[in-house]
């Protein structure tokens, strides 16, 4: 279920940060779902380490993921609801059991049904209201920008962001602006200030983008818990043709549904 789209307190501030004069739009997370979302044709949430990847690589095999916001039991029960297994807590990966560990659904079978929790990029899918919603990374950065850019003419790119532990702020993430720029590099149209910045500075970082993805906080965070080879699968660069859809509920792979 979604949630309603979170308006600004004075429609002033909507007209301000809307970025509604061009075509090719880019802001971070849930208010950037606020301000860009109503007046876009399309959304595209970028969380790269690791819900975007993570829903690429399931879908990219034919599974089903439906995003879920909460980490608490309430989660437990709408797995059930949906008939569909339930994504642990990101855990050092082993065998068995899926998370948001993209190492762990690397083999998820074709027509799996898997409820995946994430404070951001789960989070985010469910504030865009009705619009038409992608998830994004860099392995699919160019698949998902030519779906867009056929779905319509204003497109909003959302880098998700992470959150500090001490007050659960936003943390704007390295790896979500490098994203956002892969998508953004392959759009076309006016871009905003805040969507050519994220262009410019996936192009200054696109020679190296595991190297980078190893060395920025996020990166370093998975590494030191023994998730390298997800820094490795998120760093993966337009090796991907899957194009994750939201639709009732859920994220499918676009091209395995036309």
């Amino acid at each position: 279920m979604r949630y309603p789209i979170v308006f600004g307190t004075v429609a002033i501030a909507l007209m301000i940060y809307n970025q509604s004069e061009f075509d090719l739009r880019c802001e971070w997370g849930l208010q950037g779902v606020a301000q860009l979302a109503p007046i876009s044709d399309v959304v595209v949430i970028v969380d790269v380490l690791s819900f975007s990847t993570c829903v690429e690589i399931a879908t990219n095999n034919g599974a089903i993921i439906f995003p879920y916001a909460m980490r608490d039991e309430s989660v437990i029960d709408y797995a059930k609801s949906v008939r569909a297994e339930l994504a642990s807590h990101r855990q050092r990966w082993t065998i068995s059991g899926y998370s948001l560990s993209p190492k762990s659904v690397v083999q998820i079978p074709a027509g799996t049904r898997l409820v995946l929790p994430s404070p951001n990029g789960s989070f985010l899918t469910l504030h865009t209201g009705n619009i038409p919603t992608l998830a994004g990374c860099l392995r699919n950065c160019q698949a998902v920008a030519e779906f867009a850019q056929k779905y319509g003419d204003k497109i909003a790119v959302i880098p998700a962001g992470e959150r500090w532990k001490e007050d659960d702020s936003l943390r704007p993430a390295f790896e979500d602006l490098i994203g956002a720029g892969a998508i953004l590099s392959y759009l076309h149209g006016s871009l905003s200030p805040e969507a050519e910045v994220a262009v410019t500075t996936f192009q200054a970082f696109q020679h190296d983008l595991l190297g980078y993805l190893k060395k920025c906080s996020s990166g370093k965070e998975l590494i030191e818990k023994g998730f390298e080879s997800d820094v490795e699968l998120s760093a993966a660069y337009n090796i991907s043709d899957c194009v994750p859809f939201f639709t009732d509920n859920a994220y499918v792979n676009y091209r395995l549904q036309a």
